[in-house]
């Protein structure tokens, strides 16, 4: 179970139903594949390339455009369990985090990629999504894992790179 906050705060791509709805299937996909026994609440705005760019600047000190950026509210161990002893509740859910996507970055790493608008988009949900569940990818050992795991879940719901 999820509580998925979705805003559209750019007006230079359509967004429509369909991205939306691929971008809540893909976070209720990786909490099941992640074995989540939570209630969860994740939050996504869909930004363009100056707002990230002014997000990026703030919370991470780095003047440029990016595709996506995560905003995790809890650590995790190695082992997938929450460490934080004060993590925050919203009711009966379990806050996870922030995940701002830039929908001009995705529609142009979909042409460089030679996929769809949808299948990226998808993409950088699922790489957030696991960024909010602990996984990183600062060694090679665990961009191999982190990598891997978004295929998968990716492959699961069919969403391919055609």
């Amino acid at each position: 179970m999820a509580e998925i906050i979705l805003e559209n705060n750019q007006d230079k791509l359509p967004i429509d139903n369909s991205i939306k709805s691929t971008i809540e299937q893909v976070i209720l996909k990786t909490l099941d594949a992640e074995n989540c026994d939570f209630s969860a609440e994740v939050s996504v705005t869909i930004v363009d390339s100056e707002t990230i760019r002014e997000i990026n600047k703030k919370e991470r000190d780095i003047d440029a455009v990016t595709d996506v950026l995560s905003f995790p509210m809890l650590e995790f161990d190695e082992n997938g369990d929450i460490i934080d002893s004060d993590f925050d509740m919203d009711g009966e859910n379990l806050l996870l985090g922030d995940i701002v996507i830039c929908a001009e970055r995705a529609e142009k790493q979909a042409a460089e990629y030679g996929h769809s608008f949808r299948r990226e988009m998808a993409f950088l949900t699922v790489h957030s999504m696991l960024h909010l569940l602990g996984y990183d990818h600062m060694d090679e050992q665990e961009e191999k894992k982190m990598f891997a795991r978004q295929e998968e879940i990716l492959d699961m719901l069919g969403i391919t790179r055609d």
